[in-house]
């Protein structure tokens, strides 16, 4: 079928993109689109109407289409073929207009969006700029301050914003066919008001955003650079604005941070497609069960809660019921803050709080989230298998225990699964499905099904100690550690990995999450741990004295009067008296040591199928662990940097230490064969 149609409706031409899923730009949407114009300005209408079939209006460009040759026509000629028509083009905008949609919007003469549409340039979100037209004609619609905010912030707005900054012109009512030809047939027989054609914006100081952005961005430079386009609108001329434009767009197509954005991108929506649950049904899940209301438990109930799920809550004792309570109302107050909240009384009219396990007789599913301690978790578990409903899913959300020995407290392990959740739960894209050796495949599919419903990126898990993410995290942690005992500052460290593009450096990261939680690890891991292994004493020092972190006002870094944590000199001092050399590092160093020590593990991890494919640990590490989203994720970084290179780095360390720098067998057998961790997410084994 075409997926471009024209029909004559009195005195207007109705153009029609109808190209699904999206209406996504493709080679024949824009040569449909380019005939169809040329078409209507040589027939008998008087103007002309572009909307999209289904739900929306134009999703942006053919994803299908990125990494290969352009194809003519080109979306730039389209426009301007588009923006050039002697007839009004009108464009009735539902849904989303976003990236090339929207600048399709931009090049017609007049725009109206429906309520409920949101509309934007995201394009920095992929390492890129609008290079459509986009960065020169939404100043000449908002003003430069608006288009700048909009196009470097990547985020869409609303209808009602978009026609307050002038984006659009009116808001339709009804049916968005209808109420787009109503608005052409007062626009027919009038001229034409081309965008390109409007007075260019007046210049404006954005040194204030530059600044931000610079702040923000941390090392992106698609920001930036789309700011320095959308300032060329208030200087040049159109059409050499349009040509600055082209040029900064193919300069960032070029480079390496726009391919780690295309990559994260992808690797998002590749790590649903799990392999074994092709085609196999998730069960029903109405009313989730939880089990533990501290701020895990709390913040996975928000989560359901919001999604629309009913909840009940166990707890052992009404106190801890009525902590839970207030947590989840504490959430929710910050959800309905952010527009996310609608209907707060049926929200918490879903919530039930209990005592006993027998109120989850009915429910579908129970996350098991209290204490991280075997003994703890098998009692809980078999109370849920006594108390549970046959067919119902129990989950457990350890982070790093054995998911098989807690499947082995009940009588039904095919129905358990690991669902390990990031805290602040109800905030956290990631989630872990942990799959155990008897977990079955309808019960896998049911972890990816309740993921999608609390809107969360769910990445398959094997057992282990850590799972995926928390397995890579230990061994690049143990990296710093050493580098510490070695002479180097904890502050030094944060200051080099933040370079690098992490929002927080380790050290930082402990303080956040409480060093009793490393202590406790290292605690559990001690009776099994190796005689080479280094213990990081001053972590174990600092926990003896009570700086537990920020929920104790100091921890690496003090805030008794910084909410963001200073530098503590009492922490430098402990320090120095634990560390067994005095040698120096660079920063570069640092960060050589650091990811070469993520890389390996997260080598290990894909050799021993505790991730299907590199890209799930990419995915993992973005999510959860605040890996720069411009560097596509540690296995995609290590293809663009180099492999042989990262490897030749931890041979040499091995020379000091040949117990923690052992190079992974799968990163010597893909240097060896000259292949990339690329080369097995397609489905090659090496």
């Amino acid at each position: 079928m075409d997926p471009v149609r024209t029909e004559i409706e009195g005195r207007v031409a109705v153009v029609t993109i109808d190209n699904p899923p999206v209406n996504a730009l493709s080679a024949a949407v824009r040569a449909g689109l380019a005939a169809a114009i040329a078409d209507a300005e040589r027939g008998p209408a008087e103007a002309i109407l572009i909307l999209g079939a289904g739900r929306l209006f134009i999703g942006g460009a053919d994803i299908s289409e990125f990494g290969k040759p352009p194809v003519e026509p080109f979306l730039p000629d389209v426009i301007a073929a588009i923006e050039a028509c002697p007839k009004p083009v009108v464009a009735a905008i539902h849904g989303t207009s976003l990236g090339g949609g929207l600048e399709v919007a931009l090049g017609c003469h007049y725009r109206l969006a429906m309520p409920g549409t949101k509309l934007g340039l995201p394009e920095v979100t992929l390492g890129i700029l609008p290079g459509s037209g986009g960065t020169q004609r939404t100043p000449r619609l908002t003003g430069l301050r608006a288009a700048a905010e909009m196009i470097t912030g990547g985020r869409p707005v609303g209808a009602e914003a978009a026609r307050e900054m002038g984006l659009i012109d009116r808001i339709g009512e009804g049916e968005v066919r209808t109420a787009g030809l109503a608005y052409a047939e007062e626009l027919a027989g009038s001229a034409p008001r081309p965008t390109g054609g409007m007075a260019a914006p007046e210049a404006e100081d954005l040194s204030d955003l530059r600044k931000t952005l610079q702040a923000r961005a941390r090392g992106q430079v698609a920001p930036l650079v789309a700011l320095e386009a959308v300032e060329t609108s208030a200087r040049l001329p159109f059409a050499d604005g349009l040509a600055e434009e082209r040029r900064l767009f193919h300069h960032l197509m070029e480079t390496p941070q726009r391919a780690g954005l295309i990559h994260a991108f992808f690797a998002e929506r590749a790590v649903a497609k799990v392999p074994g649950i092709k085609g196999v049904a998730p069960r029903d899940i109405g009313h989730v069960g939880i089990v533990g209301g501290g701020t895990m438990g709390s913040g996975i109930a928000t989560a359901a809660l919001l999604s629309g799920l009913r909840v009940t809550l166990v707890e052992r004792d009404t106190d801890a019921l009525d902590r839970a309570r207030a947590t989840i109302g504490k959430n929710l107050d910050a959800a309905e803050k952010r527009g996310k909240l609608k209907d707060r009384a049926a929200v918490e009219g879903a919530l039930t709080l209990a005592l006993d396990y027998d109120a989850l007789s009915e429910a579908d599913l129970a996350v098991e989230a209290v204490f991280e301690a075997m003994d703890v978790k098998r009692e809980v578990f078999a109370a849920l298998d006594a108390a549970m409903r046959p067919g119902a899913v129990l989950a457990t959300n350890t982070s790093y225990l054995d998911v098989n020995e807690i499947a082995a407290a009940t009588s039904r392990p095919a129905d358990v699964i690991g669902l390990h959740f990031f805290s602040p739960a109800h905030v956290m894209k990631l989630l872990e499905v942990v799959v155990a050796d008897e977990t079955a495949p309808d019960v896998v599919a049911t972890g990816f099904a309740l993921a999608k419903r609390l809107g969360k990126i769910a990445v398959r898990a094997g057992v282990c100690d850590g799972f995926i993410g928390n397995r890579i995290l230990s061994a690049y942690r143990a990296a710093a550690d050493h580098m510490v005992l070695d002479g180097a500052s904890p502050y030094q460290v944060d200051r080099a990995i933040r370079g690098f593009g992490f929002p927080m450096g380790p050290y930082q990261v402990s303080d956040l999450a409480g060093l009793d939680i490393g202590f406790m690890t290292r605690e559990r891991k001690a009776a099994t741990a190796h005689p080479k292994d280094r213990r990081p004493v001053f972590a174990d020092a600092l926990y003896h004295a009570g700086q537990l972190g920020r929920k104790a006002g100091r921890g690496y870094y003090d805030y008794s009067d910084d909410p963001k944590g200073r530098e503590d000199p009492e922490v430098a001092r402990i320090v120095a008296e634990a560390q067994e050399g005095q040698r120096a590092f660079t920063d570069e160093e640092i960060v050589r040591r650091y990811m070469a020590a993520m890389v390996n593990e997260s080598a290990r991890v894909v050799d021993e199928g505790i991730a299907a494919r590199p890209l799930d640990v990419d995915v993992v590490l973005l999510h959860g662990y605040g890996f720069p989203r411009h560097r596509g994720g540690p296995m995609h970084w290590a293809d663009a940097e180099g492999m042989d290179r990262i490897l030749a780095d931890i041979r040499a360390f091995a020379e000091e230490d040949d117990h923690f720098w052992r190079p992974a067998p799968l990163l010597e057998r893909l240097v060896a064969e000259g292949r990339t961790f690329a080369d097995l997410n397609t489905g090659g084994r090496a």
